[in-house]
């Protein structure tokens, strides 16, 4: 397990890197909301977790992932490269005219279920998904990220209901619980907290972790396709917002910005010093 867990450690890193130099060329992109949720992509798509064939993008049996905070695109454009939907040079591409990777979420890259940008848009189709899934008795799972600021959103709760009244056990719901919105902390401008009592009292069986710590989310989510609870899971992941980067993290004005320049320098620094210590 410890093998394990150090290799998808050092995933956590080669994919941060690619996610920072994607988004300094590209001189734009959701760096620190795609830092704050690495880990959990990566125990998704590395952990065997998520099942999914890139030969076959739609594959019927494979579990469907709906990135709902939309604006972490370049982090699973990344994976979705190295794990072979496509060639990891294409990522030059990002934001470019031309190229197929806008800067919110797009469809038409291989290996994406949905275009989401609007906060609360992917959490409500992932919910009408299982449903479909429990409708045509399909084993498949629906995972859903999404961000902490995207709860404000009415269609989260809506969604929460809807997903509890129909018994969707096969639905999970994963809170990047990174505290920031973007102009200040989420309990400054209005307070989430209890954010697991909010979940369970809308009927949804309710784990919290450490966003960073694989092996805490490998232990939430290793279950996830076993358990016989006939609730929705929701799995809240305490995060920082610019993780690995100092200079980048929990600082609300970085939200939606790419460094530049010496920026961007102190941020490669920062990121290998932080993985070379442990």
């Amino acid at each position: 397990m410890v093998n394990f867990i150090d290799r998808l450690q050092a995933k956590s890193y080669e994919v941060r890197t690619r996610v920072l130099e994607t988004c300094i060329k590209a001189g734009t992109g959701h760096v620190t909301s795609c830092m704050s949720c690495t880990e959990i992509l990566v125990a998704l798509y590395y952990g065997g977790l998520l099942r999914f064939d890139p030969e076959d993008e739609t594959w019927q049996e494979r579990d469907r992932f709906f990135l709902s905070k939309g604006q972490a695109s370049p982090l699973l454009y990344t994976i979705l490269a190295d794990c072979g939907f496509y060639d990891v040079s294409q990522l030059e591409m990002f934001a470019q005219d031309n190229g197929m990777f806008g800067v919110h979420l797009q469809k038409s890259v291989p290996g994406v279920e949905i275009t989401c940008g609007s906060l609360g848009q992917g959490f409500g189709m992932a919910a009408g998904v299982a449903l479909a899934a429990k409708m045509n008795r399909e084993n498949y799972l629906i995972y859903s990220l999404l961000g902490d600021g995207e709860c404000y959103e009415g269609a989260i709760w809506e969604t929460a209901m809807f997903a509890s009244h129909n018994r969707l056990n096969n639905l999970v719901a994963i809170i990047d619980r990174n505290g920031l919105c973007v102009t200040d902390f989420t309990e400054n401008i209005v307070a989430l907290e209890p954010l697991d009592e909010r979940w369970e009292s809308f009927g949804w069986d309710v784990i919290r972790v450490n966003g960073h710590s694989l092996e805490e989310l490998m232990l939430a989510l290793g279950d996830a396709r076993s358990r016989r609870s006939t609730r929705p899971l929701c799995v809240i992941a305490d995060t920082v917002k610019g993780q690995g980067i100092d200079s980048l993290s929990n600082i609300p004005l970085w939200h939606g910005l790419a460094p530049k320049g010496t920026d961007a320098e102190k941020a490669r620094q920062e990121l290998k010093r932080r993985y070379e210590n442990g």
